[in-house]
């Protein structure tokens, strides 16, 4: 049989039904919802694609113009042609770009089920066209009102007439015809030409008002005389007291033809707003890369030791983050960015006691251990993957409570999408190229028109902008050359080329890109390779760490760039950060000094750790500031009694008794070298340092206790899971057992079969016969080879329909080939409903 020679499908499941293998896998890869779970055959499988939350899902993910299509469908005949909906998306004109971009609208809206039939009976399936189609209460987005047909629904028979005959028709013996009349009137290009010829010209500014929508109008109960020109021939029709509307019709022919005043068949393209060099951009993103990496080292390292408390609702406070953005020296909606990254990367979380705070957590301390390159790549595969949204911090939600960092309410699971989707599109330029952010966004929202979310999606695309930028993706603007890795993109060749701008003002469109991008986000094993490549091209850009810096006169040390991890975590207990940038300045106080005796550091390993890495001579003050510092450190001894002093030189302990200052610990001797407080060690260690005493805690056994910044972690914690939207897309595996499984089922339930004891078995109806007549026929196929039908109910109760060649039956079970499963099985004899033969065609 010719194509010529096959049928019109009759509904949906028979178009599926003549789909191949390799249609069915796009549709279920571009609307997974119609695989979860499993439909038994095709005929679900069509009936679960016209369920409104799965076409308002599909609708969704259409670009403008495949949107503008199925608008376009809906308020034509049902069925149309594909003649009618080229004039309604092109005009009388045919628009050659609409011309040429409506076959694959077509082919869109057909891969996702959204319209079936061939090119002589499109149809645009009926929950997609109740949503589309116009009404009083939702108004379509083309503008175009009722048909004729449905607007003097409610008209008596002898108005009708009056209309027709005022409009130079002749009058019909019935309603129907004389509509059917007026609308063929509508429809011809030339005899409407010549009616509205005649129409005055107030009457035609009342169209030129309504023809692009809405159609709707408001007219008193005594018209003006150009109103009651177009209600007389029908070119305003009423729909309630006081209300007239255009009719379609008439619309489309003031409109020569068109459906949407403007349709949209190419993207916008995304505009170069500055060229850089590739080295330069480059350069740029790894050194915000490596600022990246010193801000949560800095952030998580001010939470050693318990960081904020968490609030009972869940989240950061605002004192807090406020307190955190100080800390950072960043504003507090960039602190946010960095907390949320922490804990999205793993490395933050709460420790869970029954005082929670934050803090970090063991993965920290193995993130720690990591090349830079590595650690990079962790925070960035984070973010690509995160669905929560530090840009939402400070906001309200649906309740109008205030939205807090690390609380809940921040998953929003279309990040994840756009955040890839921004980073393709810049990577779709040529390198070097950063893009106008209006233009990015003009680009997302062609893409996805339907999806508002009070324009959620251009706020994720600004802030992944703004982000990648921190995080060192792109370099002023630009995708770098380790974030188009990222993506899964093969390294940019940066070789030179003639026809490439190299003014920072020039501007180039997307369509000049060399390269496609990815459609969608990569597969974990895909993902893996991509963060490899990514952390290859970073390492040369990152400066080696250091092993030295150079100290000063005024106290402080300067190191140019970054530090070995040794040597940095030692300055930092010895010292206090005064300044960042691309050299660091540490500043050394007495209490800094006394913060590294007190994790058990020596004076003689303080100046010998000074010596080995500087590269200057260690400056006199600061071997004094080392020296009296250590003089006084430990000369006081503070144990648990409550708490208790104790000291060789009973002179000093004289002094401190005699201090007003020492009145709130409530002191008092107990022998000549040792005081009795009431109040606990920790309240009395911070007291005596407040007095300028230099104290040192000790254990039950007297010895120095060493306090590390690191004390505390929370226990093992899972960085947050992303919140989906929607089913996962389905891989290959899943997509051909699912395809299997459906035409397995669809063969089952749509083979012939013989009625059993001359009853006629209806559609879907499984086969009800006794055992023994089971057996019987079973045994009987064995012998023939025959293929039978049955019906089984499995081990959970759920009942289906098999296609089965019987191999052999003994001990109460049948082993046989499952045409639907297409293997074979063993079937216990007491699970099977019925069995029936198959008819002879």
């Amino acid at each position: 049989m010719s194509p010529e020679d096959t049928p019109a499908p009759r509904s949906l499941a028979e178009a599926l039904r003549a789909r191949d293998d390799a249609s069915l896998a796009a549709l279920l890869r571009s609307r997974p919802d119609l695989i979860t779970p499993v439909p038994t055959d095709l005929t679900q499988l069509a009936t679960r694609a016209g369920t409104r939350a799965s076409v308002v899902r599909a609708l969704e993910r259409l670009d403008r113009f495949a949107l503008q299509t199925a608008q376009a469908l809906a308020v034509a005949a049902d069925p149309a042609s594909y003649q009618e909906l080229l004039g309604l998306m092109a005009g009388d004109e045919r628009d050659p770009a609409v011309a040429a971009a409506l076959p694959h609208a077509l082919a869109v809206l057909r891969e996702q089920a959204l319209v079936w039939g061939g090119d002589d009976r499109l149809r645009l399936v009926r929950t997609a066209r109740e949503l589309l189609a116009p009404s009083p209460q939702h108004p379509s987005p083309t503008g175009l009102g009722p048909t004729v047909q449905e607007a003097t629904a409610g008209m008596s028979p002898g108005r009708i007439q009056e209309i027709v005959t005022t409009a130079g028709l002749a009058s019909t013996h019935d309603s129907v015809s004389a509509v059917a009349a007026l609308t063929a009137l509508f429809g011809d290009r030339k005899r409407m030409a010549a009616l509205l010829a005649g129409a005055p010209e107030e009457s035609r500014q009342v169209l030129a008002r309504l023809v692009w929508g809405p159609p709707y109008g408001q007219v008193t109960a005594d018209p003006a005389a150009h109103l009651r020109w177009l209600l007389d021939r029908g070119l305003l029709l009423p729909t309630a007291p006081g209300t007239v509307v255009l009719p379609r019709e008439v619309a489309l022919h003031l409109r020569q033809g068109r459906a949407h005043r403007e349709p949209e068949p190419l993207p916008p393209a995304v505009e170069a707003a500055k060229v850089h060099r590739p080295q330069v951009v480059d350069a740029t993103a790894a050194g915000q890369a490596l600022t990246a990496l010193a801000t949560v080292e800095e952030l998580l390292k001010d939470w050693h030791e318990g960081g904020p408390a968490v609030l009972r609702a869940g989240g950061l406070s605002v004192r807090d983050l406020k307190r955190t953005a100080v800390a950072l020296d960043v504003p507090e909606p960039v602190a946010a960015f960095w907390v949320e990254l922490a804990y999205a990367a793993g490395l933050l979380a709460s420790d869970g006691e029954a005082d929670e705070r934050y803090a970090a957590t063991p993965a920290y301390d193995e993130w720690l251990t990591l090349p830079a390159q590595e650690r990079w790549v962790r925070l960035a595969e984070a973010w690509l993957a995160a669905t929560r949204t530090a840009g939402l911090v400070g906001g309200r939600d649906a309740k109008e409570r205030a939205l807090s960092a690390l609380g809940p309410g921040l998953d929003r699971s279309a990040a994840p999408d756009v955040r890839h989707r921004v980073l393709t599109l810049l990577a779709a330029l040529p390198e070097g190229a950063a893009p106008d952010p209006e233009s990015v966004l003009a680009r997302l929202q062609w893409e996805r028109p339907q999806r508002r979310e009070d324009d959620l999606r251009t706020r994720l695309a600004r802030w992944t902008l703004d982000e990648a930028e921190l995080l060192g993706v792109t370099g002023r603007g630009a995708l770098a050359a380790h974030g188009r890795a990222l993506l899964g993109l093969p390294a940019p060749d940066h070789t030179p080329r003639a026809e490439e701008p190299s003014g920072p003002g020039d501007k180039l469109p997307v369509h000049h890109h060399r390269r496609p991008a990815p459609a969608a986000p990569l597969s974990p094993a895909e993902q893996a390779a991509a963060s490899a490549a990514a952390a290859r091209l970073l390492a040369p850009l990152l400066p080696e760490p250091l092993d030295h810096v150079l100290l000063q006169a005024d106290l402080t040390a300067v190191a140019p760039g970054p530090l070995q991890r040794p040597l940095a975590d030692t300055l930092g207990v010895l010292a206090d950060v005064e300044s960042k940038g691309g050299a660091t300045v540490y500043r050394f106080t007495p209490a800094s000094v006394r913060r590294a005796l007190d994790a058990g550091r020596t004076a003689a390993d303080l100046h010998a750790f000074l010596a080995a890495h500087s590269r200057t001579p260690v400056p006199q003050p600061l071997a004094y500031l080392i020296d009296d510092v250590a003089r006084r450190h430990g000369h006081l001894r503070v144990g648990a009694a409550s708490a208790y002093v104790r000291c060789d030189d009973d002179a000093l302990l004289n002094e401190i008794l005699a201090d007003k200052r020492s009145a709130g610990l409530r002191l008092r001797r107990l022998a000549p070298t040792v005081l009795a407080a009431q109040s606990d060690p920790a309240t009395l260690l911070e007291g005596l340092r407040a007095m300028g005493f230099a104290p040192a805690a000790e254990s039950a056994e007297g010895d120095v206790l060493i306090a590390r910044p690191d004390a505390h972690r929370t226990p093992p914690r899972t960085p947050p899971e992303p919140v989906p939207d929607g089913p996962p897309m389905p891989d290959a595996a899943l997509l051909s057992a699912a395809i299997r499984a459906i035409r397995a089922g669809d063969l089952a339930s749509t083979t012939p079969r013989k009625p059993t004891d001359d009853t006629p078995l209806a559609p879907g109806e499984l086969p009800r016969t006794s055992a023994a007549d089971t057996l019987a026929t079973m045994q009987a196929a064995v012998l023939t080879g025959e293929t039978v039908w049955i019906g089984f109910v499995n081990a959970e109760g759920a009942a289906s329909q098999r296609v089965i060649a019987p191999v052999r039956v003994e001990g109460g079970f049948v082993t046989a080939y499952d045409h639907t499963a297409d293997e074979v099985r063993t079937f216990p004899l007491h699970r099977i409903t019925g069995v029936a033969e198959l008819a002879d065609d």
